[in-house]
């Protein structure tokens, strides 16, 4: 029930917005390429999106990283329509929940080279779940590489209570805890981690790698 009430909520939200969202977000969603640059992938790698919205990001991969196969999953019906349309058959697209979705059922491939989550977690109710859940998915020498908002921590105090402010408005929230969370996930996955700060404290970067 909560998987369904919270896709009717982004649907809700994007029905509107999908048709601007990568106009309006490529001004504040940064951090996006600088992963995409990092992801180390070779031809022949399978790439999964989780929470691929529009597919924005799964072209630039397709673009910086060509060879790869693309998978995208969304539980946004809405936001898959910009998806599809955006990537035509360059990429296996799907819709399911970010915690609980069976990989092999609704994308045809049950692990992963590499994985994204970019500016997702950030409004997932049960983040964390979807963070693990990632992280389970990994083929041998995978790695889940993510991208979303950091502690605010060095931007002018009304700034940041402005933009936490308007982010709500989307039912969006920085993961304060997200490095805790990551190191704990990586922890018990046997994955390495690796985190960089993004200026200002306003995004935050982790990658959770094979050994």
């Amino acid at each position: 029930m909560a998987s369904t009430n919270h896709a009717a909520l982004m649907d809700e939200v994007y029905r509107g917005q999908r048709h601007i969202y990568d106009f309006t977000r490529k001004y504040y969603l940064f951090g996006r390429d600088t992963l995409i640059a990092g992801l180390g992938a070779a031809p022949g790698m399978s790439v999964l999106e989780v929470a691929c919205g529009t597919g924005r990001n799964l072209a630039k991969i397709g673009k910086a990283w060509p060879g790869v196969q693309l998978y995208g999953l969304d539980i946004s019906a809405e936001m898959l329509k910009s998806a599809r349309a955006a990537l035509g058959n360059a990429a296996v697209l799907g819709q399911g929940d970010a915690c609980t979705f069976d990989a092999a059922k609704v994308l045809g491939a049950a692990r992963f080279d590499r994985m994204v989550l970019s500016y997702s977690l950030s409004m997932i109710p049960d983040w964390e779940s979807a963070m693990d859940h990632a992280a389970s998915l990994l083929a041998p020498q995978g790695a889940l590489h993510i991208v979303d908002f950091g502690d605010l921590a060095g931007l002018p105090h009304p700034l940041a209570g402005g933009l936490r402010a308007w982010l709500a408005k989307f039912h969006v929230a920085p993961r304060v805890d997200l490095p805790a969370a990551a190191a704990r996930i990586a922890h018990g996955r046997g994955l390495i981690l690796t985190s960089q700060r993004g200026p200002l404290g306003y995004y935050q970067l982790h990658t959770l790698s094979a050994a």
